[in-house]
């Protein structure tokens, strides 16, 4: 009773304060908690008069940054998402797009952070990038397209992260070196190294390391200029340890990786450390110290163990560990960690679906062989034999599993691919230019938009993207227009770039024809990919799984099973 007076009481003092001194109120009682740590629920008594203020007076703008701080000090993950969900309904009712595309980023960045949900995340972050795209706040807008670029390159779609991560150091580096408010500078020279880092590591992932190497070197020299920044130069440390275990330097590669590793463990960033401690396990493995290679593989396991979380280029820790105790002999440790790979596996087939691959064929194998031969020169059981039947056992029903879920998945992606065929989808209505962004308008004139328009549309109509090896340069010519207007009219009307648009119109075209032609389910996917435009089978296999979501393979099979089905149908219904 006696809390729930003071409650009271410093209610009504602080709404006094708001109400008296307007927004100074509010900054005042966000200065209670505001230098609190993130998930410190003491916090919360403040936030929650901060928001009950906010709500009587709907000042909604306030309220959206309740609800947000509500998000950022509760310590339960579900409970953080309804805060934020409470935040983008205040967001809404303030009128302001650039708060709604701010509390959509939020959103955003609790289901990639709590929830390792990067679908969902990615959702969220269009969300807030459409939103931001007119606004005026330029640091939010490549927030986010940062944002986009993280769950990309997580997801393995290296290429198009680094699209994202090079606007970003466009729009940051001349950022770095003008005079603005102190907080400022430290955001864009935050924003700038973070963008560099993420753009080496899509470099490495696709082995570029010219170019990893030169940016890695960019970021050192900007981090030596300043102290305020430990946690960046870590993460440049950690890449040019890695890059230097590729080029066989590993001794500077053991050594940058143990400097950024103390960094790295005092933010907690389960990330790079167990990727640190990984590679440093490498290096004791191609120095000739297996022993110690051994423990560091250990140590990263602990860190899965503890997490529960792991990333692609750590399922090769699991591998070593297994190699190492079956050439040891130790088939208790061996089993061990063959376990420990199937969960490991299962984890990156749910969080990582590009990068995700089966366990090398060649461990599964050979458990094969080993109970094969033992059974063979064995006529009874024995402790060796009976725990390599266990590991079949496991691995069987491991397949098994994983075949009906596979199975599950197609037919929930083909479902929902089928629903969108049966309704025809058109290609929506291009944006009107009185739409398009002010400086959009700048590059193009409303007549040469409304032509251009004009052609597309005809383009659209009578198929002209089944031209194998069009380019924007030929289209343009075609148009009688120029490369430019064109591709920022695409860029504009249908919200992606000219490539993106040709490969999304082909696909739409030849899926609608297999779906409402059976005649197209015959043709072999260089038949399919030769009737749309495009040029080779692989592209034409990616290109469909990436727009539609399904396999060309297993949408045929699924679509001739349908069809089959309601032939059969038929044929009873007419006996």
């Amino acid at each position: 009773m006696r809390n729930q007076i003071i409650n009271i009481f410093c209610l009504l003092l602080f709404f006094s304060i708001a109400k008296i001194n307007g927004q100074e109120g509010y900054d005042k009682l966000r200065g209670q908690y505001e230098n609190l740590n993130e998930n410190n629920e003491a916090a919360l008594k403040y936030v929650n008069l901060y928001i009950q203020i906010a709500k009587k007076e709907k000042n909604y703008v306030n309220l959206d940054q309740g609800y947000r701080d509500g998000a950022f000090f509760s310590s339960n993950k579900a409970i953080k998402l309804k805060y934020a969900d409470s935040a983008i309904i205040a967001a809404k009712k303030s009128d302001n797009n650039t708060i709604l595309s701010s509390s959509y980023l939020y959103k955003g960045s609790l289901y990639y952070f709590y929830y390792k949900n990067y679908s969902a995340a990615l959702e969220q972050y269009l969300k807030a990038y459409q939103l931001s795209k007119n606004g005026e706040d330029n640091y939010l807008k490549y927030k986010i397209i940062y944002q986009m670029g993280l769950v990309k390159s997580y997801l393995g779609y290296y290429d198009e992260a680094l699209g994202h991560f090079r606007e970003c150091i466009t729009y940051f580096e001349p950022k770095t070196k003008e005079k603005n408010h102190p907080n400022q500078i430290y955001n864009d020279n935050k924003g700038y190294l973070n963008s560099l880092h993420q753009a080496i590591v899509c470099y490495q992932k696709i082995k570029d390391y010219k170019k990893a190497d030169s940016l890695t070197h960019i970021g050192l020299n900007f981090n030596s200029q300043s102290k305020n920044y430990s946690s960046e130069k870590a993460h440049f440390l950690k890449s040019k340890g890695i890059s230097d275990y590729y080029h066989k330097n590993y001794k500077v590669a053991a050594k940058s990786l143990n400097q950024a590793l103390p960094i790295l463990r005092n933010e907690d960033d389960i990330y790079w450390t167990s990727v640190s401690e990984f590679y440093i396990g490498k290096i004791f493995l191609e120095t000739g110290n297996e022993g110690s290679a051994i423990k560091q593989f250990e140590k990263v396991d602990s860190i899965f163990q503890k997490k529960q979380f792991i990333f692609p280029e750590l399922q090769e820790n699991y591998e070593l560990l297994i190699s190492y105790y079956r050439k040891k002999k130790d088939a208790q440790q061996e089993f061990t960690y063959t376990k420990e790979l199937l969960k490991v596996d299962n984890i990156l087939k749910r969080d990582f679906p590009k990068l995700s691959s089966n366990i090398h064929q060649n461990y599964d194998n050979q458990i094969l062989e080993d109970a094969k031969s033992q059974l063979e020169s064995r006529s009874r059981l024995g402790g060796g034999t009976i725990l390599i039947l266990i590991i079949i056992v496991i691995i069987l029903s491991f397949g098994i599993w994983q075949y009906y879920q596979n199975t599950k998945l197609i037919q929930q992606k083909y479902s929902e691919l089928e629903k969108k065929l049966q309704q025809h989808s058109k290609e929506s209505k291009s944006t009107a230019y009185e739409n398009i962004s002010v400086q959009s308008k700048s590059i193009i004139r409303a007549e040469i938009f409304a032509e251009i328009q004009k052609q597309l549309e005809f383009f659209e109509s009578n198929h002209g993207f089944r031209e194998s090896g069009l380019t924007i340069d030929q289209l343009a010519e075609t148009f009688d227009t120029n490369k430019s207007y064109l591709s920022q009219y695409i860029n504009d009307t249908k919200g992606m770039n000219f490539s993106k648009y040709l490969s999304t119109l082909r696909i739409n075209y030849i899926t609608q024809l297999m779906y409402d032609n059976p005649k197209y389910l015959r043709l072999k996917i260089q038949g399919l990919a030769d009737e749309c435009g495009i040029g080779s089978r692989q592209n034409f296999s990616d290109l469909f799984q990436e727009i539609n979501n399904i396999r060309p393979t297993d949408f045929i099979k699924k679509r001739k099973a349908e069809i089959e089905k309601f032939e059969k149908k038929e044929e009873e219904l007419k006996l």
